[in-house]
């Protein structure tokens, strides 16, 4: 089993703090600048899962920074400098409390809804008659409150976020455009790959000098669900499963082994064949979504190399 980093606790010069997510830990370098690592977290349902899952912080850095620059003429980013395979730095922002989830096809989240009755989803109507995995009329913006680590992401409407003041409505208006550029030009990157972009999140921070910006994760397969192209609508014909290329296989997997992040629900035991199997799932996901072949870095000593290469990139920027 290659070696993985689940957790952090390094003191780079001028840090002045540490903030932990579920994947992702961001140090503050004297509040101008953010060391973002992607450590091999898994989380599902909301849930970190007890082990690490080889290479995945260096899969989700990379393509969401090779994403980054793909959309960066489109919607202004955080990122200035991947100065090693499982980091990201860039600038300081005050991220919105909010998710903004966009849905072009009845998947997941939003096929579960739907299944219990629900028309309604985050305050946006969805149409009768629809089957699981069809695509909606036109793409729908579904937003989460933003959770702290082990928290539960809540749906929320637009009326709600402007009414309890958690963005304004000229930020709201800004945000709400920028997903909808993101979500047409992943689509766009997608289909060059044989992909469908089903649905994704974004997040967004402003700037010391006031600019929205676009950070944290984009098109990754954590943030994101995929189908092929290819015979999708022969399976939706047939009433069958969508091939997928996402993290829904683990979720999946939790649920037959019933678990959903539900209070008094146990995580169930992961075996060291099947944490290879979810990284060799994953370098499948990054070679699928990007076009490029996976370069595993270095992982006789991940803490050391991450290290050596932020304190180098700090010292000469």
């Amino acid at each position: 089993m290659s070696n993985t980093i689940t957790d952090s606790s390094f003191n780079f010069p001028n840090q002045k703090s540490v903030y932990k997510g579920k994947v992702r830990e961001v140090y503050n370098i004297n509040d101008e600048q953010l060391v973002m690592i992607a450590t091999d977290r898994l989380s599902a349902f909301d849930v970190v899962m007890p082990k690490g899952i080889p290479y995945k912080g260096q899969i989700l850095n990379q393509i969401a920074t090779k994403m980054m620059k793909a959309t960066e003429d489109l919607v202004p980013n955080w990122l200035v400098a991947t100065p090693d395979p499982n980091v990201a730095v860039g600038h300081l922002c005050e991220p919105f409390k909010v998710e903004m989830v966009i849905r072009g096809y009845m998947s997941g989240h939003a096929a579960r809804e739907y299944k219990a009755g629900k028309r309604m989803l985050c305050g946006v109507p969805m149409p009768e008659s629809m089957k699981e995995n069809d695509k909606f009329p036109e793409p729908i913006i579904t937003p989460a409150t933003k959770a702290e680590m082990g928290d539960h992401d809540e749906d929320i409407s637009r009326e709600d976020i402007l009414k309890r003041g958690i963005v304004s409505e000229e930020d709201y208006l800004v945000l709400e455009d920028y997903t909808r550029k993101l979500f047409q030009r992943g689509t766009e990157i997608a289909a060059e790959r044989g992909l469908i972009l089903v649905d994704t999140k974004y997040e967004f921070g402003k700037t010391n000098d006031g600019k929205i910006v676009l950070i944290d994760e984009i098109h990754t397969p954590d943030s994101s669900r995929y189908f092929y192209a290819e015979g999708y609508q022969e399976r939706q014909d047939r009433g069958e499963a969508q091939k997928q290329l996402s993290k829904e296989f683990v979720r999946q997997w939790l649920i037959s082994n019933d678990f959903q992040g539900l209070e008094g629900q146990t995580v169930p035991f992961m075996s060291d064949d099947y944490i290879e199997s979810v990284s060799e799932r994953y370098i499948e996901l990054y070679e699928n979504i990007t076009g490029d072949t996976f370069v595993k870095g270095d992982v006789s000593d991940i803490q050391s190399r991450i290290e050596a290469n932020v304190l180098d990139y700090l010292s000469n920027n």
